[in-house]
């Protein structure tokens, strides 16, 4: 066994550098001052208008490689040839998980610092927040009334066979979960989750979307999702019929009592061995800037991170956003203990 390894640390090393050549070709004629290299668990079609954009504004051409699965093992693997210079993830957790395996580097910039919130970044610049995503409530429209909502709420015996949700173990409930743990404990959660728990209308499975389609369909009242969902169901981009199953539906913004909504974000960070620092930094600037903030809110329905930029009216029309204050990175450390609740009260069976 231990013959093998300097052949498999080879092969490594040479998919890197063979990886670090086809980006090299994917921008025929430019120098390597005039690229960025992008690896995203995005998909790329979501990100690619940001990027023309960037590209059209700076003349920087844009590399984007999209990785859903095993990005950290992927860059790990390419080591010091890595051609990533910007590492871009759809969950907080998931990018702080990036920080922590030493994959990136922290860099300072006047511009991201006063444009992002302090709880939206990382105190030493290793990640940024690009947009936001609410986790949010629909109700059926035609059967509760519903202005205000607590996700304390969700264990209240009045939701009895009535609230839909997805699995327990998708990083967009892991993170809402965490959260709980954060403002009340451990044991509050857990309490707390035996009661969701209690009240749903079938089995978590599907999708964020499916909980509207089976709001329409009379299964369940209440669904726990994602806010720019909805603006993908209204639009037209999920087809007519999730349009439908829009229409159903009413969009609450929950919050936590004495706190706010719950958010997850997009973010970024430079990776370690970036060949294109610099073109890597203005990218993340660019981002953050109010013509890249709308085209987010544009393409995504996302909410900006920047104070001003605007908002899709669709998810405009949800009502003011009051964020939760919490620390994002005392969340993501709540993920792991989040996840064994899951388990402890069969959350997902």
């Amino acid at each position: 066994m231990t013959a093998k390894l300097p052949h498999r640390a080879a092969r490594r090393l040479a998919l890197g550098g063979l990886l670090a050549a086809g980006l090299a070709l994917a921008t025929v004629g430019a120098r390597a001052e005039e690229v960025v290299n992008v690896y995203t668990t995005r998909e790329i079609g979501l990100a690619k208008p940001l990027f023309d954009a960037f590209t059209e504004k700076t003349g920087i051409g844009v590399n984007s490689v999209f990785v859903k699965d095993g990005l950290a093992e992927r860059v790990k693997a390419e080591g010091a040839a890595s051609p990533a210079d910007v590492l871009m993830t759809v969950d907080v957790g998931a990018l702080l998980d990036l920080v922590d395996q030493g994959i990136t580097q922290p860099v300072r910039s006047e511009v991201l610092e006063s444009a992002i919130p302090a709880n939206l970044r990382g105190a030493d610049g290793s990640w940024y927040a690009l947009s936001m995503r609410a986790r949010v409530a629909y109700a059926a429209k035609d059967r509760v009334s519903l202005d205000a909502l607590h996700y304390e709420d969700l264990a209240a015996p009045e939701w009895n066979g009535k609230l839909c949700i997805r699995s327990g173990k998708h990083p967009y409930n892991t993170a809402l979960i965490a959260a709980y743990i954060v403002h009340h404990g451990e044991a509050a959660a857990q309490k707390w989750l035996e009661g969701v728990k209690a009240n749903l209308a079938r089995k978590p499975a599907g999708g964020d979307r499916e909980n509207a389609r089976d709001i329409l369909a009379g299964i369940c009242d209440l669904g726990i999702a994602n806010s720019y969902y909805v603006g993908l169901m209204r639009s037209g981009k999920g087809g007519p019929e999730q349009e439908e199953w829009a229409a159903a539906i009413r969009v609450v913004l929950p919050t936590f009592e004495g706190g706010g909504t719950h958010v997850n974000i997009s973010g970024a960070s430079v990776a370690k061995n970036a060949p294109n620092k610099d073109n890597a930094v203005k990218l993340l600037e660019y981002l953050v800037s109010h013509e890249a903030q709308e085209l987010y809110a544009k393409s995504n329905f996302e909410y900006p991170v920047v104070a001003g930029a605007p908002i899709d009216p669709i998810i405009a029309a949800f009502g003011p956003l009051k964020i939760d204050d919490i620390d994002l990175v005392a969340v993501a450390k709540a993920r792991k203990a989040a996840t064994d609740l899951v388990d402890t009260v069969g959350f997902d069976n």
